[in-house]
């Protein structure tokens, strides 16, 4: 029997360190913004503008902090030795491309913190976590420590919430998240599909696999943290990203299709077996039908959909239908403006369109999907998790306060080496953990 539920969102609140380093091969915002002079305080300010937009339209909106940057510890087990200071003024002479990877603020993209399976899908009726490793990229794979802690002192009652350690980090195992996954169903509390998209199987040498930018998730990983989960085969599908979707720049299965409700936004190239993805869906999904939106590319090129990250839009329940949060850079590209017209006059399911001004993420190649990890919950489970972290106005203005009291408004590669950037970034995450009220989850804290 299911129970009510909703679908909260978590977003990743952008670090003091927010810069664009180019670090990531195959993001093509990424590496085209690299060198450019950035503005955390505009960037933090423009991610808690969005969750306040959605909290004020009824949605659960929670809040994830940012992870300490640069950090010192990983700089240390590369052999860097003495005071902090001094740790930081070594790498930055000898090695300026590993402490911009330490420095990067890439946490913020909270879709690739975990992947997460509601409680009415799993065998023991729990809300399962697994921190994803992103083994494919360096300055990301030290994340996962820090979001583990943080996870669990959010979700802490062992009686509703499950916590796994991230699988090993090592290319055959690669996991990028919830990034790579999403989830269909008739209702939030009803029993779904969890829609696992990989890269390519590492084990397998003859399986299709991109040839210019490398496949980030793994058939295998995706495999292991359904068995982690206790997801039963009636409730996964994994379903391989087309390759040539990937060499055109769509690195993260989030770049090209979302999903919600019993609605799978995707464009024709999303997925290497289109049928047979939709299909097994189908026959899995209960209560309802698929709703497939499918773009084609005479409507939209898949170059102006990874320019405009149309996809990377976030898919939200709404009383009359599905609404469609865009990134600005959508109503930019005139092909994409011209299918959102026509999208919403349809008798579809997706009803509405909202433009987001996140910008500053978007040139680091993460739209609004990227920003935020789904959790769905029921009453209880609600109840039961840290509620520091849920966004309320009072919240909203205190954060609104603290990044504008703590933030630099410019930020360039030179200053990740200012000692003063570290004693600045420390005082404020110290700060903010007692807002949130997650206690001590940074390694300075412990």
């Amino acid at each position: 029997m299911s129970q009510h539920a909703v679908e909260a969102n978590f977003d990743g609140l952008v670090g003091p360190t927010h810069n664009y380093a180019g670090l990531s091969w195959g993001n093509v915002a990424s590496k085209s913004n690299v060198h450019a002079v950035s503005n955390p305080r505009e960037a933090a300010l423009q991610g808690l503008a969005k969750m306040k937009r959605l909290a004020d339209r009824g949605y659960v909106q929670g809040v994830l902090p940012p992870h300490e940057r640069p950090h010192i510890p990983t700089l240390r087990s590369l052999g860097f030795t003495g005071s902090d200071a001094e740790v930081l003024g070594k790498a930055s002479r000898e090695v300026p491309a590993v402490l911009a990877a330490v420095s990067s603020a890439s946490a913020m993209w909270t879709a690739n913190a975990a992947t997460v399976s509601p409680s009415a899908d799993t065998s023991d009726h729990r809300v399962h976590f697994t921190p994803a490793n992103l083994s494919a990229k360096f300055h990301r794979s030290i994340e996962h420590p820090v979001t583990g802690r943080m996870l669990k002192a959010i979700f802490t009652d062992e009686g509703y919430f499950a916590h796994h350690p991230a699988l090993p980090s090592v290319s055959h195992f690669g996991d990028e998240g919830a990034a790579n996954h999403t989830r269909l169903c008739a209702g939030y509390g009803d029993a779904g599909v969890e829609l696992f998209v990989y890269g390519q199987a590492a084990f397998n040498d003859q399986a299709p696999a991109p040839r210019t930018y490398p496949a980030r998730q793994t058939l295998e990983a995706s495999q292991a943290i359904a068995r982690l989960h206790g997801l039963k085969d009636g409730h996964c599908v994994f379903a391989q990203q087309n390759p040539d979707a990937i060499d055109a720049g769509v690195f993260h299965n989030d770049v090209i299709a979302v999903g919600n409700g019993n609605t799978l936004f995707y464009h024709e190239m999303a997925f290497l077996e289109e049928d047979r993805v939709l299909a097994d869906i189908r026959s899995r999904l209960t209560g309802t039908d698929l709703q497939p939106v499918r773009v084609s590319s005479a409507d939209v090129l898949i170059g102006d959909a990874v320019a405009s990250y149309l996809f990377n839009s976030q898919l939200l329940n709404a009383p009359d239908g599905m609404l469609l949060a865009v990134p600005g850079e959508c109503r930019e590209v005139a092909s994409v403006s011209r299918y959102l017209d026509a999208l919403v006059a349809e008798d579809g399911p997706i009803t509405a369109v909202e433009v987001f001004d996140v910008k500053q993420s978007m040139r680091n190649g993460g739209g609004p999907a990227c920003l935020r990890l789904r959790v769905v919950l029921t009453d209880d489970e609600l109840q039961a998790l840290n509620r520091g972290v849920i966004l309320t106005d009072d919240l909203y203005e205190r954060l609104t306060t603290w990044v504008k009291a703590h933030y630099r408004d410019q930020l360039s590669q030179e200053d990740l080496g200012d000692p003063m950037l570290l004693d600045e970034v420390r005082k404020a995450l110290d700060e903010l953990t007692g807002i949130l009220g997650v206690g001590s989850i940074y390694d300075f804290q412990l």
